[in-house]
């Protein structure tokens, strides 16, 4: 098992990593992205192992349920799932900028398992559309052309 810093969400049936710096907008997004529907999994670190092939996350469980709302305090009472099967991680940026109009796709082998990965600026307006479009390209349910 390891353990990264990162927030973990659920969108439907599986989970995505946010990962980015301290104060990148890894719980504003996950925030926004859960009041979407996303359920919370783990706020700021990550537990991460291979199970049957597949990188299941959870949060340790010293900060289980908890989740850190900046301007507010740590609340807890949000939804939460105690697992989730990883199919994308997020990479958050500061600046549009940083991002290739038409990227190479990209994967991160995490505990032994190939993992999709894409950077997205967080202030982007289409962020949340963004990380539902990756992640159905990682599960298959959708195709990029070539």
């Amino acid at each position: 098992m390891s353990q990264i810093h990162a927030n973990c969400i659920l969108i439907g049936a599986y989970a995505v990593l946010l990962r980015g710096p301290s104060g990148s907008g890894k719980s504003s997004l996950s925030l926004r992205l859960m009041s979407s529907g996303a359920v919370l999994i783990s706020d700021d670190r990550t537990d991460l192992c291979a199970r049957d092939g597949r990188l299941i996350a959870s949060c340790p469980p010293q900060i289980a349920g908890l989740f850190e709302v900046r301007g507010i305090g740590v609340v807890r009472g949000f939804p939460t799932k105690a697992e989730g099967d990883v199919r994308l991680i997020v990479d958050l940026v500061d600046d549009l900028g940083d991002i290739d109009r038409m990227p190479n796709p990209e994967s991160e082998q995490v505990c032994g398992i190939e993992i999709p990965k894409w950077k997205f600026c967080v202030s982007d307006l289409a962020v949340e559309a963004k990380i539902g479009v990756a992640l159905a390209l990682a599960t298959g349910q959708m195709q990029l052309e070539p």
